[in-house]
């Protein structure tokens, strides 16, 4: 195996693919296998050269003070006394004259082969608008989904023949690619001749999928897990002494958890909510780009669809709608639940085995048990329907308020009270708050990974509708069998812990999304930001110079105002927070994975910047 020439830190001169120019870079590494140096320009891009289209300092140092043998842009730029003053550089001597030597006769067909034009395609830049670029290396991503779902191939035609030719640069660092290689992608290379004389290089890329949640067997535990956890859970908080001493529960007879009411009821609800989304009211706006530069359009009526649910519960109520019914029936109806959204998993995964390439998620792989768990097809519609994004908000999300008002009713005729109680309402208030927030800002939820990135299958749709509404209404439930009273000191400052998780949580969203409509916006020209490679900016001020994820710690707070009113006397009302800490901190290593594939050195810069991810001097 031939010895390397470069030491490692050594600034030497490369030449930039494409053209004829040496630039200083300083030497990173050296693969062996492929004899390949990964050099680093001072822009700061990476790329990996050949040996022989690097040389060292004292090269050229030496052609500056007069060398015998001119480099090709060099002659261009004098006229030697041996040459007539019309003759053009590139010409070759007359053979009337002395034979060019070696090295001459070298650098003149070098010279020949670098008479091309080299054009560097540049970045465009996608208009500002709505829900249209990314500006701040977060889950809710505005740049289009470039993830490769499966293996691309890239063709770069150069022509011996032609004394023109326009040839095409898509440069990206190349610590993106060394990022891709650590997650276990592999890149292979094949250098193909054609016929004639005209040469094709294809370059092939074929990577492994680096899956998440532990893969198909991860997939296979949650999705047979999850349900079975759920049921535990209600199980457990409806025991008179829910401790976790009294693990299991004892167990209800099957037959008496299925109804078909309560099924009936569930699917009434779903498509009530369906029929208020297709309303032709609220402004309609485009999504991210796609992979074939296609955005789709979306309609927000989230919060008329809440002010409809509301008025029609309340003249229900009016007329005699025993909200009871959904205590007392809870199990059925988180059965009725489950069922449905394993019925909806097999069905999307089923329409998406005739799903154009293009409208695949770029997070399946093509493993059937995995893709049915995350997600085969991107952007799930019948007609202008989006499924993925109607269950994220609308029946989930609804229905959580709707369950909570029905505990809120049932504690006071279980308990026997006249009015509810402070925690109670509490736990009502804050919950409520955070779903109108929600649904106010629904445009948000177009740029977040769930939409973007994740396919719709049992994954979101057992999240969306069945894990949000019957598990983000434990409190609620919970304050049902195990009353606590709150006094009103107490009260106040769980509810200014409350308040200051929502405003950690708004502004920071709030201060996101205007950067990303308008970063030219004179109201936040006092922000400081981080130049990318990909063309975008990161905030490294303001509450996101604070922690990376502040609208993550903003939650989390939130979180913690909603257990607190359920008292201490046992851990299950805190099942949420702990439950979300692991979701928020597993979902903020997805978001960094991303980020640093996308912008490199720009995101090592930024964590540098920014060094705690959620919680300041802690995490």
């Amino acid at each position: 195996m031939p010895s390397r020439k470069f030491a490692d830190g050594e600034v030497v001169r490369g030449r930039w693919p494409g053209s004829s120019l040496y630039y200083e870079v300083e030497i990173l590494s050296h693969n062996s296998s492929s004899q390949l140096y990964t050099v680093k320009y001072k822009d700061g891009t990476e790329l990996e050269l050949k040996e022989s289209d690097i040389k060292p300092l004292t090269s050229f140092r030496q052609r500056k003070s007069g060398s015998t043998s001119s480099s090709p842009s060099r002659r261009r730029g004098s006229r030697s006394r041996s040459r007539s003053r019309s003759r053009s550089p590139g010409r070759p001597p007359k053979s009337s004259r002395r034979p060019a030597s070696a090295s001459q006769q070298a650098d003149i067909t070098e010279m020949r082969k670098e008479v091309l034009e080299v054009k560097l395609t540049p970045l465009v830049l996608q208009p500002f608008g709505n829900s249209i670029n990314r500006y701040n290396g977060e889950p809710e991503h505005r740049e289009r989904n470039d993830i490769p779902h499966k293996n691309t191939q890239e063709k770069f035609h150069l022509s011996e023949e032609s004394s023109y030719t326009s040839t095409q640069y898509g440069l990206r660092p190349r610590r993106e690619e060394m990022k891709l290689k650590e997650l276990d992608s592999k890149e292979e290379k094949t250098i193909t001749k054609g016929p004639t004389s005209s040469r094709t290089f294809e370059m092939t890329a074929t990577q492994k999928k680096d899956l998440e949640f532990g893969g198909v067997p991860g997939a296979c535990l949650i999705m047979l897990g999850l349900p079975a956890f759920l049921f535990l859970l209600l199980l457990m908080c409806r025991q008179k002494e829910p401790s976790l001493l009294n693990f299991p529960p004892p167990l209800p007879a099957l037959y008496g958890l299925w109804e078909t009411r309560a099924f009936g009821a569930y699917v009434l609800w779903f498509f009530v909510q369906a029929l208020f989304a297709l309303l032709p009211i609220g402004k309609v706006v485009e999504g991210t780009p796609l992979t074939d530069g296609r955005r789709l359009k979306y309609r927000l009526n989230g919060f008329y669809a809440f002010v409809l649910t509301s008025a029609v519960v309340g003249a229900a109520l009016f007329w005699g709608l025993d909200l009871y019914y959904v205590y007392r029936h809870f199990l059925q109806l988180a059965l009725a639940a489950i069922v449905f959204s394993v019925v909806l998993s097999v069905y999307l995964y089923v329409r998406a085995l005739r799903a154009p390439p293009d409208e695949l998620s770029p997070a399946s792989s093509g493993n059937a048990i995995y893709d049915f768990f995350i997600g085969h097809e991107l952007n799930p519609r019948i007609g202008a329907f989006d499924l993925k994004y109607f269950c994220e908000l609308r029946p989930g999300l609804i229905g959580w308020v709707v369950i909570n008002l029905a505990m809120l009713f049932a504690e006071m005729k279980v308990q026997g009270r006249a009015t509810p109680s402070l925690a109670m309402i509490l736990v009502n208030s804050f919950q409520l708050l955070y779903v109108v927030d929600a649904l106010w800002n629904e445009e948000a939820v177009l740029t977040t990974m769930d939409i973007i990135h994740d396919g719709f299958g049992f994954m979101l749709a057992f999240g969306d509708l069945v894990w949000v509404p019957f598990i983000y209404s434990f409190q609620a439930f919970y304050l049902v069998h195990h009353p606590n009273e709150v006094s009103w000191p107490a009260a106040c400052l769980i509810t200014a812990l409350k308040l200051c998780g929502y405003i950690i949580f708004r502004c920071s969203n709030t201060q996101k999304n205007a950067f990303r409509k308008n970063p030219a916006d004179p109201k936040l020209a006092h922000l400081k930001t981080i130049h990318t490679s990909a063309g975008k900016n990161l905030l490294v001020s303001g509450w996101w110079g604070f922690v990376r994820h502040p609208n993550y710690l903003g939650d989390l707070i939130m979180a913690l105002a909603w257990s607190l009113p359920c008292g201490f006397n046992h851990v299950l009302p805190y099942f949420y927070v702990i439950y979300f800490a692991v979701l928020l901190v597993h979902r903020e290593a997805r978001d960094e994975r991303q980020c640093r594939r996308k912008y490199g050195l720009a995101w090592d810069k930024y964590c540098r910047r920014v060094p705690y991810r959620m919680l300041p001097y802690v995490y």
